[in-house]
């Protein structure tokens, strides 16, 4: 989908919501391991952030859909169990959006309510035009949150981007924002986000790359890794496409040479055995599949070879 670069429409958010709500409706309750009993803590692999030597565990947490939830404690339980135990094995970031309906708010709760602050890295957005619309969303999204700080704040789909740039740089001057960066979802927008990453001083670019969606590794990785820019990874399962194509398909037993025991560790060790990648943020609102997830940043991943023969399992299913 071709998004403009000023604004994005109404029309076009709608229609990224049905798609991601599709993805998420897939169950994966045949892809990953049997049990949690199988799950066990196991040391995250990290990344550093380039602009500052600061570590990240390469296993975050996405948001959208997923924590856009109501305040009835039914509602809330599965994302707090989510919450909690994402933090419990190691996590860090976790990646939102004022485009992501109730999510900041709930985050912003339940951190509150767990005392979960200091374990988590922040990151959101902002999307919108203009100065002052800009700045009246970060601060929405300050009061949501429940922070006096947040980690990372980044231009949403490059909407007005030098705009709130600007905005953004102020902030980090006065320490209300730690880093700063841009997002975009589709290939279409990769030549405006490798302007930028070739302009602009950024400490941060989110980015969709995938075993579906390779396009990213061609030029935007390599050039974020030159550039010394984090890369967080966004549709880490292309929007849920990617379990519709491994359903009722065999894990291949070699990918026990990288301690790979579920599909969804299959898909997340290729993306994160990228050297450029500095976190890649799987949304769930499910905590078996958080555990299962967080199983896919741990142990070995796997090399060049190895990445080479799962691109050819998945493109020939």
């Amino acid at each position: 989908m071709e998004v403009n670069r000023s604004q994005m429409s109404r029309r076009d958010a709608t229609r990224l919501m049905a798609q991601s709500a599709a993805g998420l409706l897939l169950t994966r309750s045949s892809f990953g391991a049997d049990s949690t009993e199988q799950m066990s803590n196991i040391a995250l692999v990290k990344r550093t952030i380039p602009s500052s030597g600061e570590s990240l565990p390469v296993l975050g947490l996405g948001t959208w859909q997923a924590f856009d939830v109501g305040p009835a404690q039914s509602e809330r339980q599965p994302v707090e169990e989510v919450l909690a135990l994402f933090t419990k094995l190691g996590g860090r970031l976790v990646d939102s959006s004022p485009m992501y309906g109730r999510a900041e708010q709930v985050i912003g709760d339940i951190a509150s309510k767990l005392h979960l602050r200091s374990s988590l890295f922040l990151a959101t957005k902002v999307w919108t035009a203009g100065k002052q619309q800009g700045i009246e969303s970060m601060e929405r999204s300050f009061a949501k949150l429940q922070a006096q700080q947040i980690d990372l704040m980044q231009v949403h789909n490059l909407v007005d981007v030098r705009t709130q740039l600007a905005t953004l740089r102020a902030w980090k001057e006065q320490g209300r924002v730690r880093y700063l960066g841009i997002t975009h979802y589709v290939s279409s927008a990769y030549g405006e986000v490798a302007k930028l990453l070739r302009s602009e001083k950024l400490d941060f670019v989110q980015i969709n790359y995938s075993l579906l969606e390779r396009e990213a590794g061609d030029q935007i990785l390599p050039l974020a890794q030159d550039r010394g820019v984090a890369v967080i990874v966004n549709r880490p399962f292309g929007g849920g496409d990617l379990f519709a194509r491994v359903r009722q398909k065999p894990l291949p037993e070699w990918a026990a040479e990288f301690d790979c025991h579920s599909w969804a560790q299959f898909l997340l060790k290729w993306i994160v055995a990228h050297p450029a990648v500095t976190c890649a943020i799987p949304a769930t609102s499910n905590a078996r599949h958080l555990e299962d997830n967080m199983q896919g940043g741990g142990g070995r991943l796997p090399d060049t070879k190895l990445r080479q023969r799962m691109v050819e399992v998945v493109s020939g299913l």
